[in-house]
């Protein structure tokens, strides 16, 4: 299995849902950065289970411990271990899909490929894994202090949020339990998840991230561009179904007078429907782009599914999951993104 990402910033992790702990080796960080520990705490705090009434009420603590690299609050230039312990397992939850195949989740291809899975919350392909990547994250941040990266619920269902990222105040994004930085469309959101919820059910949606203050250059043709390595980190997350940045989908529906970016004297554009990224290198403009989640897939209904040896079986969800899993992935996708702008700035040096 590959549990590495990135190529000179590093993460490699191990793991499972509900074995012992979770953790990490970070590789090629550099030495001297100092690095705020409550800061990556305060990171997997907004990540973590339990937070509010329209996620998983698993309760973990969810504390990072650093076990090397990191020597009287500076980066040594050597590898930074960590783990977090798991503490709040109910592995007797899912003993019933021991023999049995959820629907829309990775049991039976785990199975046929392996031959053996990890059946307690998933194993391996939980999204308790997520944690060690906001980890990672959170260390990346620090590595590209200048470079800014906000992400929000832009939407939940058919609930939009319309207004363009530019009329935002990022500093809302934490003021309420669905991380959208608008009060009246975010009770919108609440209010259908909580209704999800108590119907046994789940619901999908999308996130916006917008990074700033992005240099000129980051990004390697033809094969690593960035936008590229922008997309495998987002699709790499569990549950994404989708991945646009600049105009997107939308683009397609223009004319290219409609759609070029033009430039101003000082290599700036007029409008950015490139989202920052040229030739599969940024230019200087804030890159922003799009990520669509889909509905959890246990759900508190009986489903009709499969078992090992084929037979057809009646399921029900059990155990402890989001109804909507977009408000917990709002740190999970800034942390890829930085993982992926730590590792192009080292690059580029």
């Amino acid at each position: 299995m590959s549990n590495s990402f990135g190529n000179i910033f590093t993460i490699t992790t191990f793991g499972e849902s509900h074995g012992e702990a979770i953790g990490g080796v970070i590789g090629g960080c550099p030495s001297g950065i100092e690095i705020d520990i409550e800061a990556v705490q305060n990171e997997l705090n907004r990540r973590k289970p339990g937070q509010s009434k329209i996620v998983t009420q698993r309760k973990e603590p969810d504390e990072v411990q650093f076990l090397s690299g990191i020597f009287e609050g500076k980066t040594t230039g050597a590898s930074i271990g960590f783990i977090i312990k798991n503490v709040h397992q109910r592995s007797n939850d899912y003993f019933h899909i021991k023999d049995s195949f959820r629907p829309s989740h990775a049991d039976y291809t785990y199975t046929k490929k392996y031959g053996h899975r990890d059946y307690r919350g998933g194993g391996r392909t939980s999204a308790r894994e997520t944690a060690n990547w906001v980890v990672g994250g959170a260390v990346a941040k620090q590595v590209i202090p200048s470079i800014k990266i906000h992400a929000y619920t832009s939407s939940v269902g058919d609930l939009f949020l319309e207004k363009p990222y530019q009329d935002l105040d990022f500093s809302k994004i934490e003021d309420n339990i669905v991380r959208c930085p608008d009060d009246a469309i975010a009770e919108q959101m609440i209010l259908k998840i909580d209704k999800i919820r108590k119907q046994g059910d789940t619901i999908g949606g999308t996130v916006t991230c917008v990074i700033q203050n992005v240099p000129v250059g980051l990004g390697e043709p033809i094969f690593d561009k960035l936008h590229a390595q922008l997309g495998k980190a987002m699709l790499s997350i569990n549950a994404v179904k989708g991945f646009e940045y600049g105009s997107g989908f939308c683009g397609a529906k223009m004319r290219g007078s409609e759609h070029n970016d033009m430039f101003n004297a000082d290599g700036s554009t007029k409008s950015n429907l490139s989202g920052g990224i040229q030739g599969g290198i940024s230019n200087g403009m804030d890159i922003y782009f799009r990520v669509a989640f889909k509905p959890v897939a246990t759900i508190m209904q009986a489903q009709q599914t499969i078992d090992k040896d084929g037979n057809m079986v009646e399921m029900h969800g059990k155990g402890r999951h989001d109804p909507c899993v977009v408000p917990r992935a709002v740190p999970i996708v800034e942390a890829m993104a930085a993982l992926v702008l730590a590792d192009f700035t080292l690059l580029n040096k």
